[in-house]
């Protein structure tokens, strides 16, 4: 099914990715801003005075109105399109990470970190969006992969070398300086960005205001591919956002006595390990569709096994080789999220990919942000028993597989009726 397509498809090639290319620079930039937190926990925690309730409360926070805004953001990028979009987008999330490098107390920081979400809320959306509107349907999968690759990288650049800046210049130019880089790609975006190529501009669809906003999420909602969707965002993605954004580096030094240094490898592991898995699933995906939902589960079940051996490990540390495989494992969580997406967009017309993606990319978020909120209280009840905290991952992995099993069969038939349709349909286009 993955390699058909259909009629009226752009072309790709060399002047799409370049296009394309743009559009992800500018999530590589919200990525970076995005995780530079899970590098400065520590540090935020001494800056401000905080415990770790309250620190959590920045990812929290972020994450709230990043879930918070992606339906709205949907429907933006359906009215407006990707350039608008992710111009607000950028101003944004650069606005928040420069006021977050100058932040004098705890509010204000605070303030500045939900101005960072609201602007990184804007992006990966948008370049879904503009991946479907610049590449054929058949390499949906590995564009969207690819992206999510580019978010990875932009983690490792925070990981590396906003790190190293932040232990070598300090707080403020280390955050102020990488506020540069949300500028360098406002310009590239404003100059050289184009929704879709000439020849394959979108059917005027009439926009009427709160009706149209309605019809859009009702419409989205009803396809239970999309619901798949965000459940299979929600049970894939948070077990390493939560480990990426915030507490793998207090887990891996207060815990398991590892140096910084050490735990920073680590967490640089689940990076690399998530750029190599991505691309094997995209690769897997766009040639066998069938293999989404495997993949999907595989991932669940593998990340369970890891946390659960890690946490009931005998003894007051694990040893470096479980530790290890459980960083590698969770560099799967990334890519197999992504397949969230590839059951929302075969369920919906174009006019409707923004709001549908939106509300998938809405659930990993809230099991995000679900997660960051409990290890932080359960954190702060137990006298900072890790193995109690983390194991509330279990619980939101339990919710969404079941959800998972209860959607996919409705999911797939649907998915089948559609494509049955669009066949058809093809056949009988008058020449």
């Amino acid at each position: 099914m993955s390699n058909i397509t259909r009629p009226g498809d752009p072309p790709g090639g060399r002047r799409a990715a370049a296009v394309w290319g743009i559009g992800v620079s500018v999530y590589f930039v919200a990525v970076i801003f995005r995780t530079s937190l899970g590098v400065a926990g520590l540090d935020a925690a001494d800056r401000f005075h905080v415990n770790a309730s309250a620190l959590s409360t920045f990812s929290i926070l972020q994450l709230l109105v990043y879930a918070g805004m992606q339906i709205p953001v949907g429907l933006l990028v359906d009215r407006l399109g990707t350039k608008k979009v992710l111009a607000i987008g950028v101003v944004l999330f650069t606005a928040g990470q420069l006021g977050f490098a100058f932040s004098p107390t705890y509010g204000t920081a605070l303030a500045s970190r939900a101005l960072l979400g609201c602007g990184d809320a804007m992006t990966f959306i948008s370049v879904l969006r503009l991946g479907s509107r610049w590449f054929p349907a058949r390499r949906g999968p590995l564009v969207a992969q690819l992206a999510g690759l580019a978010g990875m990288a932009g983690n490792l650049v925070s990981t590396l070398l906003l790190a190293r800046l932040l232990h070598g210049i300090g707080w403020t130019p280390a955050f102020a300086g990488s506020a540069l880089a949300g500028v360098v790609v406002l310009v590239l975006l404003l100059l050289f960005l184009k929704d879709h190529p000439e020849g394959h501009e979108p059917e005027p669809f009439p926009h009427q205001g709160a009706a149209y906003v309605r019809r859009q999420i009702a419409a989205s909602w009803r396809e239970p591919g999309t619901r798949l969707g965000l459940w299979v965002h929600f049970t894939t993605q948070f077990p390493a956002m939560v480990f990426l954004l915030l507490w793998g580096m207090p887990f891996l030094v207060e815990a398991q006595g590892l140096t910084r240094a050490t735990a920073g490898e680590l967490l640089t592991l689940v990076v690399l390990s998530n750029m190599a898995v991505g691309l094997v699933y995209g690769q897997v995906v766009a040639r066998h569709h069938e293999a989404r939902l495997p993949l999907a589960l595989g991932t669940v079940g593998a990340t369970a096994l890891l946390w659960a051996t890690t946490l009931a490990y005998p003894g007051d540390h694990a040893p470096m080789w479980l530790l290890i495989t459980l960083c590698a494992v969770l560099g799967a969580c990334g890519p197999a999220s992504m397949l969230g997406f590839d059951f929302a967009r075969p369920a919906n017309p174009p006019e409707r990919q923004g709001t549908a993606s939106g509300i998938t990319n809405m659930g990993g978020f809230v099991a995000s942000m679900t997660t960051l909120f409990a290890v932080g209280i359960l954190l702060d009840a137990t006298g900072d028993d890790y193995r109690v905290a983390f194991s509330s991952v279990f619980v939101l992995q339990a919710l969404g597989v079941s959800q998972i099993l209860r959607l996919r069969s409705r999911a797939a038939r649907r998915e089948k009726e559609r494509l049955v349709a669009s066949r058809v349909s093809s056949v009988h286009v008058p020449a």
